[in-house]
Order: structure tokens, then C-alpha cells, then sequence
């Protein structure tokens, strides 16, 4: 069997070629990333710099999820909790088995933050997908954190 791919109209349509002839099969392309970022921060209220700070002081996770070698670079935020993007979920999920502490229920309210403000939007929507209603992320990420002049630990 032979397959020709085409993309039209935000339709992806496969011609499939066999020995009985051919037909066409069309399904509806996946959504770019562009999209799915759009869609994700559709469903949170975004903070600026200035208010995670002022709400890391009232109790509220402030979670940082960059990689080590980033904030080994860029300095870390005093007062955050790092937990690595491949198991925030566990991490923050109150039924979870591996939870940390401080994910006691659902209504905690969790900021998330990464390099600029992209990856943490997703990981935020994430933390929602799982009941965390008020989960959320810090807009411009790290990158915004520090140019507002908030105190970065070296």
C-alpha cells in the first residue's frame, strides 16, 4: 500500500493506494504548539512578577520548574521549590503517593515558573487537567522575575 499525504485547509487528507484502487481520507490537522499554548493560557489568570512575589509571601507555592543547569546559570528565586517538569504532577497532586508536603488539597494555589514564561503556562494548564483549580503561572518566567529587580539567590 502506498500513502500521498497533503495538507489543505487545515485538513489532512491521505490518499491510500492499493491494488483494489484508491480513496481519500481526511482528518483534521492536530493543533501547533502555538495553539496549544494559546488554549492553555485561555484557562489561567497569569500573574506578573510583582504579585508572585507579594503571594510567595502569603503562603503560595512558587514552583520553579527549570533545569538545574539553568538556574545554576541564572540565579534561583529565594523562597521556591524546585521540582523538575517531568513529575511536577506527582508532586503537586494531593492523592498522589510521591505528593510534597505542602500539597495538602486541590485549592492550594501553586504559581509556576520556568525560563520566559512559555513551558509554565502548559505546566500550569497541567496542574488544572488534575484538580488544582488554582494553579497558575508567573508571566515572562524567570526572565520577568529578575528584570522587575525581585531578589534572585546566587
Amino acid at each position: 500500500m502506498l500513502y500521498r499525504l497533503s495538507y489543505v485547509g487545515g485538513t489532512r487528507s491521505f490518499q491510500i493506494l492499493s491494488g483494489r484502487g484508491s480513496y481519500t481520507r481526511r482528518q483534521a490537522m492536530p493543533p501547533t504548539i502555538d495553539e496549544v499554548l494559546e488554549q492553555a493560557r485561555c484557562r489561567l489568570l497569569r500573574v506578573q512578577p510583582e504579585q508572585a512575589a507579594a503571594e510567595l509571601g502569603q503562603g503560595t507555592l512558587l514552583v520553579d520548574t527549570r533545569t538545574a543547569s539553568q538556574r545554576a546559570e541564572q540565579g534561583e528565586i529565594p523562597g521556591a521549590i524546585v521540582i523538575d517538569r517531568t513529575v511536577l504532577e506527582w508532586r503537586l497532586d494531593p492523592t498522589s503517593p510521591t505528593r510534597i508536603e505542602q500539597a495538602k488539597d486541590h485549592q492550594i494555589r501553586v504559581i509556576v515558573v520556568c525560563a520566559e514564561g512559555y513551558s509554565s503556562s502548559l505546566a500550569a494548564a497541567s496542574l488544572q487537567d488534575v484538580g488544582l483549580v488554582n494553579a497558575t503561572d508567573l508571566i515572562g518566567g524567570f526572565e520577568a522575575w529578575k528584570a522587575a529587580g525581585l531578589p534572585v539567590k546566587r
